[in-house]
């Protein structure tokens, strides 16, 4: 496969089911013709329209005389109801020629939004904390959606102009000084994007054609149109859009948001396209290229290579090992977490990477997942994590683990994200336990639709348990701004006590190859489910979990401590001595 070229001609439209189509530019009206030929229906041109400058522009169909933004605009000063304006991404200078990009294996990710990431909540703002980042050793950023949507803040799943850039975070070129800051700080970006649905307002691309399913929907709406007719046209769409960020903005990866969504019956699945142009990216810029899936199915095939009848996606989320995580530290049963009320649930995620493997899920009243072939892939292709976006933000108050635990229990689900067999992904604010909450915030302008969301998320959260009544309105303002994190807060006891956690695991990660190089056949897990620890070995390392609140003796083989989270730990001859919610971790 070849990467896609930048696309059409400059104002040229795919719109198969219009009449009549005219180009509004500059406030100067251009008729449109509609292409001839083998491949061309649909496509229109105004070959008249200016060839250069910055141009406002919209286009009127079947005689309306309201213009409709460009599908494929690149700038939306005005929002994403008003005109687009052209961009050239080619105007950047760009500096990160000594950039060589950055393989997922090894990799550690940090996964931030970035209206709350900064006071200002801008990408210039986010550059400020690069030497942050970078301070604290990870290696990618991933941004959360920054594509238009209606309202001055979201969390960005509600975007309607897939190749925008959002104006209230600074527009597509504050977008590329980003992108050069990170890599001239050593960073890689991953872009999280949502080819699975389009926003409740602002969505014109049924006014042009097919791009969607009616009555064929999703939790969101109507399905994307990737098998239907037309839908040759719709991936290209897809595509083209994957292939900008990876080549007019440099980005290192892309995060495919729940692709379980995806309703796709042909025999190449449009996962499978994404698997070849990464490395159609890869070869063109000689910079790896990461697609990594949001995907609930457990199914190992998104991950085998194209030549094993796979997809040959670079990583996939996994949900199970944040659960088992998860209820290990807090105790929380309830729902979906009710599977993973042990620690037999964490060891079997620690050695085969899904829980769920065919297993019963009694939060879907049915068997789910398959097992993972560990010949055909390497445990750092799944994404795990303690905490992110979705298991905060979607919980009744958007409440992190660090508003309900101590020190003691934060270390423990940062020693087992950070030294597990997988690619660790931290959500911000997580590696100073930040008490600021993460809630789900909307700025829709219309009344109606500010309503329907408010009551949409009570409904979401029966199955949960969680009581409705303390549900914040996504539409409040202060929802949106008490989502903010707090940068004071690590200088302060416990949260940079924590922070030095982090710093210190991550640079550990990087200098102990055991903790990123074995595959699933150098991982070994024994636990006491009475004595509620756990012993994760990975080749000469062992690391040593007690989730009890009391102090445990562990049976280690390791003789020299490496890294202990409180300072009572004590290795003698007759093993380790962990205090309560601690770890360590040592080598042999």
């Amino acid at each position: 496969m070849t990467l896609p070229a930048h696309g059409t001609a400059r104002f040229d439209l795919w719109a198969p089911e219009a009449q009549e189509v005219t180009l509004l530019a500059d406030g100067r009206q251009y008729p449109m013709s509609r292409a001839a030929g083998p491949g061309s229906d649909g496509w229109w041109s105004a070959p008249e329209a200016p060839a250069s400058g910055e141009v406002d522009y919209g286009y009127l169909v079947d005689g309306d005389t309201t213009p409709l933004p460009d599908p494929r605009s690149r700038r939306q000063p005005e929002g994403v109801h008003a005109l687009s304006r052209t961009f050239d991404p080619a105007g950047h200078a760009w500096g990160d020629g000594q950039w060589q990009g950055r393989e997922l294996q090894g990799a550690v990710i940090y996964e931030l939004h970035l209206g709350t990431f900064t006071p200002e909540g801008t990408l210039d703002a986010a550059i400020g904390k690069l030497g942050y980042l970078a301070d604290l050793g990870v290696d990618f950023v991933e941004l959360l959606p920054v594509n238009g949507f209606n309202g001055t803040h979201n969390w960005g799943y509600d975007g309607v102009l897939w190749y925008t850039v959002h104006e209230g975070y600074g527009g597509p070129a504050a977008y590329q000084r980003f992108v050069d800051a990170a890599h001239r700080a050593g960073l890689g970006v991953i872009q999280d994007v949502v080819y699975n649905h389009l926003g409740p307002s602002g969505n014109y691309l049924p006014r042009f054609g097919p791009y969607l399913k009616s009555g064929e929907g999703n939790t969101w709406g109507d399905s994307v149109n990737l098998d239907g007719p037309g839908s040759d046209v719709v991936r290209s769409y897809i595509l083209d859009n994957a292939a900008m960020w990876l080549r007019d903005y440099h980005v290192d990866g892309l995060r495919l948001d729940a692709v379980h969504a995806f309703k796709d019956e042909r025999a190449v699945h449009l996962l499978e396209d994404f698997g070849a142009l990464a490395d159609a990216a890869a070869a063109e810029t000689g910079r790896p290229a990461s697609m990594i899936a949001e995907s609930d199915l457990n199914n190992p095939r998104l991950l085998y290579p194209r030549d094993a009848n796979g997809y040959g996606l670079a990583g996939q989320w996994s949900d199970d090992f944040h659960h088992a995580v998860h209820v290990n530290v807090s105790g929380e049963t309830t729902g979906y977490y009710s599977d993973f009320d042990s620690l037999a649930a964490l060891a079997k995620v620690l050695e085969k990477g899904f829980f769920h493997d065919g297993s019963y899920s009694s939060f879907r009243e049915r068997h789910h997942g398959r097992p993972i072939n560990t010949g055909l892939v390497h445990p750092a292709a799944l994404v795990v994590c303690s905490q992110n976006h979705d298991q905060i933000g979607n919980r009744a108050t958007g409440d992190r683990l660090s508003q309900t635990l101590g020190y003691g229990q934060l270390a423990l689900a940062a020693v087992a994200t950070l030294t597990s067999p997988f690619t660790p992904m931290l959500f911000m604010g997580e590696e100073y336990g930040a008490t600021t909450p993460w809630q789900f915030f909307t700025s829709h302008p219309e009344p109606e639709l500010g309503k329907a969301t408010a009551e949409g998320r009570i409904k979401e959260f029966e199955r949960m348990g969680w009581d409705p009544a303390v549900v914040p309105d996504p539409q409040d303002p202060e929802t949106f701004t008490r989502s903010k994190l707090d940068w004071s807060e690590t200088a302060e006891g416990d949260h940079a006590r924590l922070l030095e956690l982090y710093r210190n695991l991550i640079a550990l990660r990087r200098t102990t190859p055991e903790l990123t190089d074995g595959g699933f056949a150098d991982t070994a897990v024994e636990f006491d489910e009475a004595e509620r620890w756990l012993l994760l070995r990975r080749g000469g390392v062992e690391v040593a979990m007690n989730f009890s609140a009391e102090p445990r003796q562990l049976p280690v083989g390791g003789t020299s401590l490496l890294l202990a989270t409180e300072d009572g730990t004590a290795l003698t001859a007759g093993g380790l001595g962990l205090p309560g919610h601690s770890a360590a971790i040592l080598s042999r």
